[in-house]
């Protein structure tokens, strides 16, 4: 089972900016990888968009050199163009790989979300910058779902405005705590910090949430089932099988917020 308890170390998170030579030079790769794939200049975005299911802004930007696409959309840019993933991102090839040849399919389970820089209690925060607290003690009332106690010791994590914006997430409803144990493994090691945005409450089947359940708080994988029944998944689901409660079981589980952020320390 995974607990939550509060980390003690404090980071500053910030939107990563890819290099202007970085977003030149992939755009150049695509631009050659698109035209060995037959698809011409004219109506290249619409052609991209459509098979990515994203916007022709979007592509027109990851053409332009004016950002880069998510590592989801990356991968599946590489599989759709029949190139190699690691030269299409980084401009290198892997040993005996060849950019012209069809890949086998890939699976991502990391992102990079944001630049790490050091601070201290003293640093002022930044004008896109807000503070989002540590509890040290969290402990969970048996039958409300409520927080009885919250005993917050001024540990804090800093969050960019803008990324929290990007995710929805109000400042005010950002709490950091630390998850533990396995059974969310690789995805969520033992340790690793997890961000709850206790406003966003309504399961949306395969988000990741911080459930209250009967009085145990969990990191979970949640799924809404016919009748008002819940499904509840572990990403170590050798270890931890999935999980499935009626309409009637499912009254003891509370939802508290779903996940928003996590960081893993090494």
């Amino acid at each position: 089972m995974t607990e939550l308890k509060v980390q003690s170390r404090s980071f500053t998170i910030e939107p990563m900016v890819h290099s202007e030579n970085v977003r030149s030079n992939f755009a150049q790769r695509l631009a050659q990888a698109c035209t060995k794939a037959g698809i011409e200049d004219h109506g290249r975005g619409v052609i991209l968009a459509k098979a990515l299911k994203v916007t022709p802004k979007a592509v027109s930007k990851w053409l332009n050199a004016e950002s880069m696409p998510r590592q989801n959309k990356m991968e599946e840019l590489a599989n759709l163009l029949k190139v190699d993933l690691f030269w299409l991102q980084y401009g290198k090839q892997h040993s005996g790989s060849n950019p012209n040849e069809p890949q086998q399919p890939t699976e991502a389970n990391a992102e990079i979300l944001g630049e790490i820089d050091a601070w201290d209690r003293k640093t002022p925060l930044s004008d896109d910058e807000v503070e989002v607290p540590f509890f040290a003690d969290i402990r969970l009332s048996a039958g409300s779902g409520e927080v009885a106690e919250r005993e917050h010791t001024g540990l804090k994590l800093r969050f960019a405005k803008s990324t929290l914006r990007r995710y929805n997430v109000p400042p005010e409803c950002a709490v950091c705590v630390k998850a533990t144990g396995n059974s969310m493994e690789p995805v969520l090691p033992d340790g690793s910090t997890v961000g709850i945005d206790t406003s966003s409450t309504g399961v949306v089947d395969g988000k990741m949430y911080a459930i209250n359940h009967s009085g145990e708080l969990r990191v979970k994988l949640l799924y809404k089932t016919p009748g008002g029944g819940l499904r509840v998944r572990s990403y170590n689901a050798e270890e931890h099988p999935e999980e499935r409660y009626s309409q009637e079981q499912a009254k003891d589980i509370v939802v508290l917020g779903r996940v928003f952020w996590y960081s893993v320390m090494l």
